[in-house]
């Protein structure tokens, strides 16, 4: 009789299901993965309970020859026969938990247009590129772009991984499988001009690892789709009909410059706010270069460049 109870031998042991031991000088120890977990048996002659203890505190609840532990600690175990009698505290066996290190992927995503000037029904193409700035692999990388209704989808150009198009939703899935740090993927993306203005739309990236700058997760692109229409020949003759260099659409712009260029590289014409009513002068017939700029909202302007034929000849 010990403490007014009679102890039994009980031959105690504590078994692993699903890690190793490590044994030292000290008590066997098993290493777990944070989140994962361990089982843990005591074998007693005729043991009918059991209380388990964590760092010689007993265990809410456990009381069964078997416990998962997913905590770190030691761990020991009492037996108890069906007097009530308890064994000695069995050795104890230390359980680690190893930390979980968080990779980081600092994925960031440009997107941008064509910069030349684009006018109803014209092609032009979205580059979008991304670049892993973090320190480790980013995998499961997704890109999405949502493709506003002044454009329609035309094709894939060009796409370092794997790229659908949702019609549904106007959404182009641009998947990579991984990016290593420091690469960059890029994907073109033609599409067609349907209807004039600011065309706005944003492309955003994201990872299965952290990202420890979301701010760079999203870009946005703005492309104005202008409704002028350049005529590259006219035909000053005196019959009324193509008399000057008409640009069709100008004046929906609160601001243009024209500027007219010969063969030689000399400035033949030039005007702040045209009106249309450049009709060739006293020039030679023949092909002319010409130069538009059109204020296409706040300070920004767009530019045109091609060239245009003067023909005074009736026809």
């Amino acid at each position: 009789m010990i403490n007014g109870k009679i102890r039994f031998a009980s031959g105690l042991l504590l078994l692993s299901a699903t890690a190793g031991f490590a044994q030292s000088t000290g008590p066997p120890v098993v290493t777990i993965k944070q989140g994962s977990s361990v089982k843990l048996r005591a074998n007693s002659v005729n043991a009918t309970t059991y209380q388990w203890l964590r760092n010689g505190i007993p265990i809410q609840n456990a009381t069964l020859p078997d416990i998962e532990v997913k905590e770190a600690g030691t761990y020991k175990v009492v037996a108890y026969n069906t007097e009530g009698c308890e064994s000695d505290v069995s050795d104890a066996i230390v359980v680690l938990v190893e930390p979980v290190i968080s990779k980081s992927a600092d994925m960031s995503v440009k997107k941008d247009a064509d910069l030349r000037s684009i006018g109803v029904a014209d092609m032009y193409e979205y580059l979008i590129t991304v670049t892993n700035k973090g320190v480790d692999q980013a995998t499961q990388i997704k890109v999405r772009d949502m493709l506003p209704p002044e454009v329609s989808f035309e094709k894939f150009v060009f796409s370092s991984g794997e790229a659908v198009y949702d019609a549904s939703s106007r959404t182009v899935n641009w998947d990579i499988q991984k990016l290593d740090s420091g690469k960059t993927a890029e994907i073109r993306i033609k599409v067609k001009a349907l209807s004039p203005g600011q065309v706005k739309n944003i492309a955003t990236v994201s990872a299965f690892e952290v990202d420890p700058d979301p701010a760079n997760n999203s870009s946005t692109n703005e492309k104005n789709i202008v409704d002028i229409m350049i005529p590259n020949v006219f035909t000053p003759n005196g019959d009324t009909k193509n008399e000057t260099f008409m640009i069709p659409g100008l004046e929906k712009y609160e601001a243009n410059e024209l500027t007219i260029i010969n063969r030689w590289g000399a400035t033949v014409y030039a005007k702040k706010g045209y009106k249309n009513d450049w009709a060739g002068d006293s020039l030679a017939e023949g092909t002319y270069y010409y130069l538009l700029k059109v204020k296409a909202g706040g300070n920004k302007w767009e530019v045109y460049k091609g060239y245009v034929t003067l023909l005074r000849g009736k026809r």
